[in-house]
Parts: structure tokens; sequence; C-alpha cells
């Protein structure tokens, strides 16, 4: 049996009709770069994340480099974020000019511990405290980081903060979804994401008018009115043909969303039982609503040999992520070693993220959960 970590096709095939209608009238149209199809998504997405505004953008890694220009954080100016996410994260702090310092992580939720950003920001001497600009949770996997202390530590002490929520659309935490409850939220419509493009896309949600004329501004080269600059921003703005496509998707995405869940309730009592507590720990449930945009287990022992076996039997599996931020070598400069952030760093070495898109069927999900099991009787 083949089971793929991921299957985009079966999905185009519940969208393809309105897809093609959508994209030969855009097509008559010849309007391709932001206009109404932009901004008609822009008001979809921000109430769709109980958000004031949303600013289309050309990618997830421009939402979160452009919500920094927009604070004019830059050189000589410090950011704290976890070392366990995409590169994306820690680039864009980089490319302002910006330091990037890392916190280690909750190693049952994989999101930055609110614990060790207070304690990091407490520790550091005045000077250097009077640098940090920023804080950037990242909502990993598609849950919530705690925000409730993040926020309030940020608070105390002056700090934007940036939501990276890539993976997160539609996520909660108490209440709120994720991106409404920082200064900015960032979004990614890479097409392997829940919500995802035909290409790359992303958008930025704030809830500040001021944030929100900026960001505008910022991705058409710090233009306003047009080709009158007072402001030297970049070219970041949102095709119209990635903007219908979102707005098509975000009609089924709470559909697809269950249907993540449901797959990883079946994950769940499948390996219940199968009775491998002992040796696979399934992903933590702490916040309102996850959404699964990785089903990520954490295994004791022989991360890399399990990940071979499922491969020659004929299930996609990925590595998010191995090599944490503090340990790329683009960051030695930073002078960070191993052993610096354990949580973190035992997560690269022993997880493993499964299917679990929404078209996947029972029997697929039965057959990797079989697999595992027959790999680690084997073992034994």
């Amino acid at each position: 049996m083949k089971v793929p970590l991921l299957d985009l096709k079966e999905q185009y095939k519940t969208i393809k009709k309105e897809v093609l209608e959508t994209a030969e009238e855009l097509f008559e149209s010849q309007y391709f770069i932001l206009g109404p199809r932009v901004a008609s998504l822009e008001k979809e997405i921000a109430d769709y994340c109980f958000s004031k505004h949303a600013v289309g953008v050309s990618s997830g890694t421009d939402a979160l480099l452009i919500s920094l220009m927009t604070m004019d954080i830059g050189v000589k100016d410090t950011v704290i974020t976890t070392p366990y996410t995409f590169f994306a994260t820690a680039g864009s702090i980089a490319r302002t000019g910006a330091r990037p310092i890392f916190v280690d992580i909750d190693p049952k939720t994989y999101n930055i511990s609110p614990e060790c950003l207070e304690d990091a920001i407490d520790s550091m001497p005045r000077t250097e405290r009077e640098r940090l600009k920023a804080v950037i949770p990242v909502h990993l996997y598609g849950q919530c980081a705690d925000m409730a202390p993040i926020l309030e530590i940020c608070e105390k002490y002056d700090l934007v903060v940036i939501e990276d929520a890539a993976q997160a659309i539609g996520s909660e935490y108490r209440g709120k979804r994720a991106g409404s409850m920082g200064d900015f939220g960032c979004f990614s419509f890479f097409p392997s994401k829940n919500l995802g493009a035909f290409g790359d896309g992303g958008m930025v949600t704030t809830n500040s008018n001021d944030f929100y004329g900026k960001l505008c501004t910022l991705r058409a080269h710090g233009s306003h009115p047009k080709y009158y600059h007072k402001i030297i921003g970049g070219n970041f703005r949102l095709d119209a043909f990635q903007a219908a496509v979102v707005s098509i998707k975000l009609k089924h995405l709470d559909q697809w969303t269950k249907a993540r869940q449901n797959n990883a309730e079946n994950y769940r009592a499948l390996f219940k039982h199968a009775d491998m507590e002992d040796v696979v720990e399934l992903p933590y449930e702490k916040e309102d609503r996850h959404i699964y945009n990785q089903f990520v287990i954490r295994v004791k022992e022989r991360r890399d040999d399990l990940r071979r076996f499922l491969n020659d039997a004929g299930i996609g599996t990925e590595v998010y992520y191995p090599v944490p931020m503090h340990l790329q070598a683009c960051f030695s400069d930073l002078n960070y070693k191993k052993g610096d952030f354990p949580a973190a760093e035992h997560a690269a070495l022993h997880t493993l993220a499964l299917p679990i898109y929404p078209e996947l069927s029972d029997d697929q999900i039965e057959y990797v959960v079989e697999k595992i099991k027959a790999f680690y009787l084997k073992k034994n």
C-alpha cells in the first residue's frame, strides 16, 4: 500500500471545476497583481482569523520580513524566537540586520517556552535588553503557543509580538484565533499548508490601523502614492491568481480541518490498541483547537531507521526539523553550541511526521500504525 506524506491531487479533484472557471475569468480580465481578488481574500482571511485587517503578500517568509520592517527592526536590534522552527523564522530576522536570540521549547508542544522566554530576558544585561525589540512565537504543527504568558512578558518589556502562524491558520487559544493575539500574524499559503495556493503566497493580519497602512505601503516598494517613496519597501505583492485559489479553498478549510482532526483521533485509537506507549509518544493537545498541519510523533530510539523502514513500505514521512536553528552553520557567529537548548535538540533527533492530510483513508492510517508496530517488534 502507498501512503504519501501528502496527496494534493485528491484535494484538487474536489475543487477543479471552480478553479478552472475562476482561472478563465481571471485570465480574461488580465488583472494579475493585487486588485479585487486580493482585496476580497484579505477581507475573508481577516474575518476567519478574528482580525481587523489582513494584507496579502508574496509568501509566508515575506509576511515575517515585512512585519519586522513595519516596526523598523534592523541593525543593532535583537529579536527572540524559538530554535525549533522552519528556517524562515530566524532567517527573516537576520535579513533585516537584526540578531536572532533563541530560547528553548516546551518539550510537549514543541512551541516556545514562556518560562525560558522570561528567564532569558530577565538574565539580560540592561544594555542588551535595550536592544531587544520583538518576540516571534511560532505556532508549530497547527497548535498555538502559550500566548497568555508570552503576551504578558512582552507587555512588561514593551516588545512587539509577531505570531508565526504559517502552520496554524484556524487554530485557537482560549477562544482567539492564531494571528489575532499579537501585533502581527504571519501566514503561509505554500501548497503543502492546510490552506495552500498553487504557488507561493502569504498574509499578514493586524488589528492596528497604523500597521495596516504601513504594511500596504511596504509591500509595493514603499510607494504612497504611486511613484512617491518616503520609505523603502519591497516587491511583496500577492498574485491575484493565488488569491483566487486560496479563496476557493478557504470555503472548504473547516471541513478539511475536521478531517485532519478525525485522522488524528484515528491514529490515537490505533496506537493505543497497538500498545506502543513505551516507544511512541503522540502529539500533545494543549490548546483549544489543534488543526494538525502535521501529526508528529516522538520515538524513543532509532528514528532514522524507522523512517527508512516506513519508506521501504511505501509510507511517506518527514523530519521537522533535523537541525535546530542555533546549530545551523549560517548562525555560527551567534556562538551557540550543542547542549544550549536540550528540548529543541531532543525533538530534532526523535520526532517524525506521519501522513495526516484530509483525504487519508482509515485503511492507510491502519497500515501506518501496523508498520510502526512491526518495526519495533522486529527490533525486539
